[in-house]
């Protein structure tokens, strides 16, 4: 591979060696050990791979000249050795280029999940539910936290919009293929006649921004505080504590109402408000990305789908892989590993190709 030439090797390895020599001698301040460190461990999986590759290599031209023996027994035996030894070779090679890829930043970050019913009224809206408690489902299979930042209900049941924030190792990295419109076909409670409809919802993720990415002056901001509406009954709230927040420069609005305190409801509207900022910066330097939020949630038109659950046949189709699992109820409880991690496979095969290409 293109991507595996000897001096970035052994530039990365020095480099590695140099950070290790540093973190040793103890005379680092708090913060620039934090630095170096951060650095060690990007680049120590890297040279980890290639000191694999290297013990293979070696061992593959010992065998093939074993083959070469005049005792049949050791050639036989080299023989077999040389075929296992060649697949663990080309597995490290693919291992240490996928290594050697361009991360994105983001990666390691906590995500802001934003779902929101599209085209199919009441039954969107059931479906944007079904979406969020699958998220949630699946969070919490892999030991992330999720937190509701907001919601708007449907008089139906299920959301018109509903915003998670999920927290954990590597959440931005396994959640950001599922940006795009999700498609639905079900026969609804209410249908009498038993026929499928066809209804949709849009998945946006973004990645969570720290407060050191994004700096938001005071002087930037106009925030209103209202009493907040809601459907009535016991959930009214009697107090000015739903907060508008309007970033001037951006334009951007954020409205929270979903707690009781007003300063709950500030804290998460500026959450939400620096993390679509921090996108918006994304977009501007990578315009290039799929994840331009523009082209993550189309319009929520039916025909713009990247994912199909379908019910009367039980399966999911990702249009994106050509990948159909007949595994519907249980992708719904959240055992979506073997989806996402398909989406990640190719994606990653997609990236060595052009590299080689």
């Amino acid at each position: 591979m293109t991507l595996i030439r000897p001096d970035r090797i052994a530039a990365i390895e020095a480099r590695r060696d140099e950070l290790q020599a540093l973190m040793a001698t103890g005379d680092l301040s708090g913060e620039r050990f934090v630095q170096v460190s951060k650095e060690f461990a990007e680049l120590e999986p890297v040279a980890q791979a290639a000191g694999e590759v290297r013990r293979l290599r070696a061992e593959v031209e010992s065998l093939q000249h074993m083959t070469q023996d005049a005792d049949e027994e050791l050639r036989s035996m080299a023989a077999d050795e040389l075929h296992a030894n060649g697949a663990a070779l080309a597995a490290a090679e693919r291992g240490l280029a996928l290594a050697l890829l361009p991360r994105d930043a983001a990666d390691e970050r906590a995500a802001m999940l934003e779902i929101r019913a599209g085209v199919g009224g009441d039954e969107a809206a059931l479906f944007a539910g079904d979406l969020m408690r699958m998220y949630q489902r699946y969070a919490d299979r892999r030991g992330w936290r999720t937190e509701l930042i907001s919601a708007s209900d449907s008089e139906a049941g299920g959301f018109k919009e509903v915003v998670l924030s999920v927290t954990g190792q590597g959440v931005f990295a396994r959640l950001k293929f599922e940006s795009g419109v999700h498609r639905v076909q079900r026969v609804p409670a209410t249908e009498a006649g038993g026929r499928i409809h066809t209804s949709a919802a849009t998945v946006a993720v973004l990645p969570e921004a720290e407060d050191v990415d994004v700096k938001i002056d005071d002087k930037d901001l106009r925030i209103d505080i209202y009493r907040s509406s809601g459907p009535g009954g016991q959930s009214v709230n009697t107090t000015d504590s739903a907060v508008r927040i309007v970033h001037i420069p951006s334009g951007l609005v954020v409205i929270q109402q979903d707690e009781k305190s007003q300063h709950k409801n500030k804290a998460k509207a500026m959450k939400v408000l620096r993390t679509r900022l921090y996108e918006q910066e994304r977009e501007r330097l990578h315009a290039e990305r799929a994840g331009a939020r523009s082209s993550m949630v189309g319009s929520g038109d039916r025909s713009e789908r990247i994912r199909t659950y379908n019910f009367p046949q039980g399966r999911v189709t990702d249009h994106r892989i050509n990948l159909t699992l007949h595994r519907l109820p249980e992708i719904l409880e959240g055992e979506m590993d073997e989806l996402i991690g398909a989406l990640i496979a190719q994606d990653e095969a997609d990236r060595l190709a052009q590299l080689d290409g």
